[in-house]
């Protein structure tokens, strides 16, 4: 049996993980877009590393674009398998999909429309709104801690990894010549005192691991001290300042956290009374499927659903979809709350939110998630002076903070906890994916000193023989 890392190896985006069994079966862990990698994403993204209909089954951690963003450019060049991930991922990634595809042709109308005025040759959208919606045909929605059967040498089972709705381990047990070989890809991390999301759960014993690295050289601030940092910044520039609080957020699962926090100090009367707007139609679509996935929540958010039948809603937030609606914030001059996508600030309208607010200083812009160092977000949060947002320049005037504990990913002490429910001396390898090489180093030392042996960083292209 062989692993081949196609992506996410040495960085943080694109995560494809190709495992050929030696009877041929051909199985793709994730099938992740490449994302923030300036002028190199297309290319990336398209250039696979394998033949879309070779692969028999793809199976998903989570539905982040980063992990399962590829699934419609495959399935349009032929693929035809299954694809197996968890209730709570097959609805999310339909709604997800959906709108990565709508990204995809209207920034491809947008830039033709630059290459036809340099009369340069038209080019297509990866994948398609439609591409999108024809592959949810192929996916099955697998509950956690059942085991599914592939076929009579494969099965695999999910456990909860807490990072986002419907997150999983990937727990696979392939029988090769007589003999099982485990395999456990764990996708991204979540922490043990998520505010919505039940905590991580131990894993089985496997003999191969794949694991992330994301956060892997630091370590969190406790979550209360992250809410009262965010309650003190909306009073900082909403009343004192009396400016706009651009958050922008991941539209699954962060979006989703922060409201939840807000309505908690609309409920205890802390709450300033300004707009709070979330911009986003993915956002809107998605908080409908957290709302009927009551299951995956921790038992905290639970219980407070019997004292609050809406913890996603308060008297003055409102949800936006239309593009008009959105536009109109751009002349809105009163204190508000701008929740927009993307996290990373490289897509979406939050770049107009940006170009509309950084260069006024009663403004602040609130990074509450990781970004990418070839990312919009990295740049301002690295104090560049002026940024270029849609081919204009302008001043960096607004206030810039960021709260790292609203990340989903687990820091290097919590990620080293959750791997700890293995037998170390029954690990054969633990792979590093991921994260940035330079973090990837410092977290092999850390697990290392915990006693975990024979951990490898594969590169891009690797391949390694499981025997």
């Amino acid at each position: 049996m062989k692993i081949k890392f196609l992506g996410a190896a040495r960085e943080v985006t694109g995560s494809k993980y190709l495992i050929v069994t030696d009877r041929g079966k051909r199985i793709l862990l994730d099938c992740g877009m490449f994302q923030g990698k300036g002028l190199e994403t297309d290319s990336m993204n398209r250039e696979l590393g394998f033949e879309p209909d070779s692969i028999d089954h793809i199976i998903l951690t989570h539905a982040h674009i980063d992990h399962s963003g590829l699934i419609p450019y495959v399935y349009r060049l032929g693929f035809r398998g299954s694809v197996i991930c968890t209730t709570a991922t097959r609805d999310l990634c339909a709604i997800m999909l959906a709108d990565s595809g709508y990204i995809q042709e209207n920034d491809t109308n947008t830039y033709n429309k630059r290459r036809a005025k340099k009369g340069l040759p038209l080019v297509t959208p990866i994948y398609t709104k439609e591409d999108a919606a024809a592959c949810m045909s192929l996916f099955i929605g697998v509950p956690y801690n059942m085991n599914f059967r592939i076929d009579e040498n494969i099965k695999v089972r999910f456990t909860s990894t807490g990072h986002m709705l419907g997150s999983g381990v990937i727990n696979l047990q392939i029988i090769e010549n007589g003999q099982i070989k485990r395999i456990a890809f764990t996708g991204d991390i979540g922490r043990p005192g998520d505010r919505m999301l039940a905590p991580p759960e131990p894993f089985p014993q496997a003999d191969i691991i794949i694991t992330e690295s994301t956060y892997g050289d630091r370590l969190h601030e406790d979550q209360k001290s992250a809410e009262d940092e965010l309650l003190r910044i909306m009073i900082d520039t909403c009343v004192t300042k009396k400016g706009k609080l651009i958050i922008p957020a991941f539209s699954v699962g962060r979006t989703q956290e922060i409201i939840y926090d807000l309505n908690n100090f609309f409920n205890e009367g802390k709450l300033p009374r300004v707009n709070v707007y979330v911009d986003s139609p993915l956002a809107v679509n998605a908080t409908a499927v957290f709302r009927v996935h009551t299951e995956y929540f921790n038992e905290e958010f639970r219980h407070l659903l019997h004292r609050d039948d809406d913890l996603f809603g308060f008297s003055n937030l409102f949800y936006i979809k239309r593009a008009e609606d959105s536009k109109k914030l751009n002349d809105y001059r009163d204190p508000c709350v701008i929740i927009s996508a993307s996290g990373m600030m490289e897509a979406g309208r939050v770049k107009h939110h940006l170009a509309n607010s950084i260069s006024e200083s009663r403004n602040t812009v609130l990074a509450v998630g990781y970004c990418a160092p070839e990312t919009l977000g990295a740049r301002i949060l690295r104090g560049s002076p002026e940024v270029s947002i849609h081919g204009n320049v302008y001043k960096v005037k607004a206030d810039i903070k960021k709260i790292d504990s609203f990340s989903g990913h687990a820091d290097y002490r919590e990620m080293i906890s959750f791997l700890n429910c293995q037998e170390k001396n029954g690990i054969e390898k633990l792979f590093l994916v991921h994260g940035d090489y330079e973090v990837q180093k410092f977290y092999a030392g850390e697990l290392r000193k915990e006693g975990y042996k024979n951990v490898e960083i594969p590169a891009k292209g690797e391949e390694y023989d499981v025997l």
